[in-house]
């Protein structure tokens, strides 16, 4: 497989490289390509806008996260332990049902050319930012659609009782019930800190919006411009209040094709490159100049049905789909051997997952009976949709899509793939155009309710997160109880109980976990996999 490999992506390198570097010196971008005060990243498509809270899209999460905003709380990369960030520290009652947060000082919000600020950081932020997604009549929830989608997966909306500004740096946050995940999902790359003043301008100007479009935040890194399917340009934020390395200039250099970017990694018109296909890791590995670090992925690719349809509403009929296709072939096929077969929603590093929970194996003739026996006849015509972008956890959902469509052809099964431009593709999926869809998650953080209730929770339908469009009260009852717990003994108790569901009733059959990368030039350093989450520039520099 590896000889394979080299022999036909070298051929194709040759081309691209010739093609890229006649284009060479025609873009935008040329002049800072070699400028040791810029960062060049190649990404591999267009934020749907820079606000993380109202889109899931790891795109544009890479794009405003971790390069325009701050967290109250941040996760350790190498430990996963919670951190402050913009909250000094905390402290939690008795009850668990009441968190006060020390703010941080001195934290300054970015400059723009259209707004400068007349103040630091302080708790008006912190509940401006929060009650914009928890209140429906906020003046800014309706904003930009007024839908988000992590938080609305998690019920946090319901869950916050109150929020009050003790003092100046200093938020108490109460809750309904306690909840053992709380702490977690202030991490998580979609509770980001906006600006209380600079939406106050906004308003007095009647430009709202422009809050997600031309956004203002306190991280390293300040919106220049963006150009839709072409670049992003960011500026470094000279006061910034982590004392960590910054380059002057960030862009993104958008491309959207995979060996475009390799491409473009190799004539060092990038300094690193998003998701490097499977296919080509080996080129990587060759090249001197090159780093390409791996871990394990907090992830997990899946097949999905849309139990709100007949007949993916029979447990009996998801259940012969999974028994039609060979799971173990596709993850071969389309991984190259770097993913694990999936078991559970969550991966073999959670402590929330079992592996006694058995895979149904590959046994078409089975599958036949079983469709033939729920009045499923031959010809019965379905869809899988498929992502039209790559993905970590799916890096070619389309060539997946055509292999499925051959297992089930042996059972009898027509299927039609569809695909369309990644936000319409979102969108339609949110109103339940699909039979079926490959798609996946990864982690925001280390708590494995960041995998069963955005995945499945009835709550998360709405939000759009549960593509499945299952609801079962059951599987909500042993989610939620696990949150009840504090202990890991406690809470993997009821963990196990919805796997053992899951396992029965097949809303999704999950595929794979596969492992991250990162491939970059050697002269970057500072330059580390985040497991949850968006990609960080703060604390990355270029070697002169």
């Amino acid at each position: 497989m590896k000889t394979w490999i080299k022999k036909t992506f070298c051929a194709q390198t040759v081309l691209i490289l010739t093609i890229s570097l006649m284009l060479c010196g025609c873009d935008e971008l040329t002049a800072s390509y070699t400028d040791p005060n810029s960062l060049i990243y190649c990404s591999e498509g267009s934020p749907a806008n820079f606000n993380p809270q109202l889109d899931t899209s790891g795109t544009t999460v890479d794009a405003s996260s971790h390069q325009i905003y701050d967290r109250l709380l941040d996760f350790d990369p190498v430990t996963g332990d919670v951190v402050p960030a913009l909250a000094t520290s905390w402290s939690v009652s008795k009850d668990g049902k009441t968190y006060t947060f020390q703010l941080r000082k001195g934290v300054s919000f970015h400059q723009t050319k259209t707004f400068t600020p007349k103040r630091k950081f302080n708790a008006d932020d912190v509940l401006f930012s929060f009650n914009r997604w928890r209140l429906k009549d906020h003046a800014y929830n309706r904003v930009s659609g007024g839908k988000y989608p992590y938080t609305d997966s998690l019920g946090l909306d319901k869950l916050i009782k109150d929020i009050k500004r003790l003092n100046g740096y200093r938020v108490e946050i109460t809750l309904h019930n306690r909840e053992s995940s709380f702490l977690a999902n202030l991490a998580t790359d979609f509770a980001v800190i906006l600006s209380a003043e600079y939406a106050d301008v906004l308003i007095s100007r009647n430009q709202k919006e422009l809050i997600d479009q031309q956004p203002v935040g306190t991280g390293p890194y300040k919106l220049l411009s963006f150009h839709q399917d072409r670049y992003i340009k960011y500026n470094m934020h000279p006061d910034y209040w982590r004392d960590i390395d910054l380059v002057d200039k960030l862009i993104f250099d958008i491309t959207p094709s995979s060996s475009l970017r390799l491409a473009k990694l190799l004539t060092s018109e990038c300094d690193a490159i998003a998701l490097p296909a499977h296919s080509e890791l080996e080129v990587i590995l060759q090249q001197k100049q090159l780093e390409l670090d791996e871990r394990p992925g907090l992830n997990v690719g899946f097949w999905a049905f849309n139990t709100s349809k007949p007949p993916f509403d029979n447990p009996q009929v998801r259940k012969a789909l999974a028994l039609a296709i060979d799971r173990n072939a596709l993850i071969e096929a389309i991984y190259f051997n770097t993913a694990i077969p999936a078991k559970n929603i969550v991966p073999p590093t959670s402590w929330a997952y079992q592996s006694e929970i058995k895979s149904l194996a590959f046994n078409p003739i089975t599958a036949r009976k079983i469709l033939r026996e729920q009045g499923i006849e031959e010809g019965f015509t379905m869809t899988v949709w498929a992502m039209p972008v790559e993905r970590t956890y799916n890096p070619n959902a389309l060539k997946m899509a055509e292999l499925i469509r051959a297992y089930l052809q042996q059972v009898g099964i027509t299927v039609n793939i569809v695909s369309f431009e990644w936000s319409i593709f979102r969108e339609y999926l949110t109103q339940g155009l699909h039979d079926s869809v490959l798609i996946g998650w990864s982690a925001d953080n280390g708590d494995p309710d960041n995998f069963y209730r955005p995945l499945l929770s009835c709550d998360a339908i709405q939000s759009g997160t549960n593509r499945a469009m299952w609801c079962s009260a059951e599987y909500d009852k042993f989610i939620n109880q696990a949150l009840q717990y504090a202990d890991i003994p406690d809470r993997a108790y009821f963990y196990g109980k919805a796997n053992e569901f899951l396992a029965k009733e097949m809303p999704l059959i999950p595929i794979a976990h596969a492992s991250q990368y990162q491939a970059y030039n050697k002269n970057v350093a500072g330059l580390v996999i985040n497991p949850y989450g968006g990609i960080r520039f703060g604390g990355v520099k270029k070697l002169k």
